[in-house]
């Protein structure tokens, strides 16, 4: 093993043990006291504690939650590999024994501040077992084996998935309950794509224009961004379909922070260019970590 394997190894654990006490704070310190559920399979197990336990049936959440993620991890081998489901399975004893070992302090019994909070540091905590290189909460596993074998998109299928999870608990906790966890569940979602993604999440952008030299230039020069050429044809035009030229189609990935400046130099040099954005969910290597000066 090199070093930057080693290092990044250590990195990942450091990740997975950030996100796990994340978790149990949500959970032992804003969730659980207050029986509000959050999405995916901490919410399936979220749910059938607080069924259980209006039922009088004290099962630890722990157990319910290494329960309800053996399937998942089982997926997780088959659906992408088997290192995968090991880190994962071990994420999830993880949590349960911090669940069962660590006692945070309850800090709220406000439903406000513990739908928000706990929803925040249940992302906070799910994101960084992913950016660690494991799923805590397992239910996207569930939506990529289902959705190999159906008409449905990943998303349509997580957002249905927690959208039975809502109904069961609306009828079995009441309609307070449900909305509260799904704000606790929209909170953590979006803390999930900041943690995974970033502040500076990438944006890719094309520009089409008669002036391609002159932008290469300014692009690289004076934004200090990589770029990379296709070749290709301008115009094909209805009223004139057989007119068209050669040009240079430049493409490069910036931040969304650049993304307006980059915009002010391609209409200050063309203001005829072509040009769109399009999201980069990950980028990695070139000349991406050179930031140019705001």
């Amino acid at each position: 093993m090199t070093a930057t394997e080693t290092k990044q190894g250590i990195q990942d654990i450091l990740f997975v043990i950030a996100g796990i006490l994340s978790c149990t704070f949500a959970l032992n310190s804003l969730l659980v006291p207050n029986g509000f559920l959050d999405g995916g399979v901490t919410g399936i197990s979220l749910l059938f504690h607080e069924i259980l336990h209006h039922e009088g049936n004290e099962v630890p959440l722990s157990a319910i939650l290494i329960i309800a993620s053996i399937p998942f991890v089982i997926m997780g081998a088959y659906q992408i590999n088997r290192r995968f489901a090991i880190k994962t399975f071990a994420a999830v004893l993880g949590l349960a024994i911090c669940l069962t070992l660590i006692k945070f302090p309850i800090v709220s019994h406000d439903k406000l501040i513990c739908s928000i909070f706990g929803g925040f540091f249940m992302g906070l905590g799910i994101g960084l077992t992913m950016r660690g290189g494991c799923a805590l909460d397992g239910i996207e596993i569930l939506a990529l084996y289902t959705g190999k074998r159906s008409s449905f998109t990943i998303s349509e299928l997580i957002l249905g998935i927690n959208i039975i999870i809502f109904l069961i608990a609306a009828l079995y906790l009441g309609l307070e309950t449900a909305f509260y966890s799904i704000l606790t569940y929209f909170v953590a979602s979006k803390m999930i794509d900041f943690v995974v993604e970033g502040l500076e999440e990438y944006t890719g952008v094309t520009i089409i224009s008669g002036k391609s030299e002159e932008l290469k230039h300014k692009l690289v020069m004076q934004l200090g961004r990589g770029i990379t050429i296709y070749k290709g044809e301008r115009g094909f035009l209805k009223d004139s379909f057989d007119v068209s030229q050669d040009c240079d189609i430049i493409f490069t990935i910036i931040t969304r922070l650049e993304v307006r400046r980059l915009r002010n130099v391609v209409q200050s040099t063309d203001p005829k260019a072509f040009m769109f954005t399009s999201s980069i969910k990950e980028a990695a290597g070139g000349v991406l970590k050179r930031r140019a000066k705001h």
